[in-house]
């Protein structure tokens, strides 16, 4: 599903060992690097929830560096779902 010019939104669910890791400043940075807007946050289950619009090819490659995490980290599932690109999100930053 590509949104106007090739940009999409990402929503992805990352579980495992993501918590306490720095694996929100380790999405930030990587968003920042490509180019990516939205957000990263803890949820109350131990996961970290991703929210990020911007060009499809740099959204893949954002997903690729979510699924390997910062060194600490212990992912043992990420759930990705896209969507049309809203233009809603602002530069990447980390939320509570």
């Amino acid at each position: 599903m590509s949104g106007k010019d090739g940009r999409r939104r990402l929503k992805a669910e990352i579980f495992g060992q993501v918590q306490g890791v720095g694996f929100r400043v380790f999405a930030e940075s990587q968003a920042r690097r490509l180019g990516v807007h939205g957000f990263a946050r803890n949820r109350y289950d131990g996961s970290v929830e991703v929210e990020a619009e911007g060009e499809a090819d740099a959204l893949e490659r954002f997903l690729t560096a979510l699924r390997q995490g910062p060194r600490a980290a212990r992912i043992s599932d990420v759930r990705a779902t896209w969507s049309a690109y809203s233009g809603e999100l602002g530069p990447f930053g980390v939320r509570g």
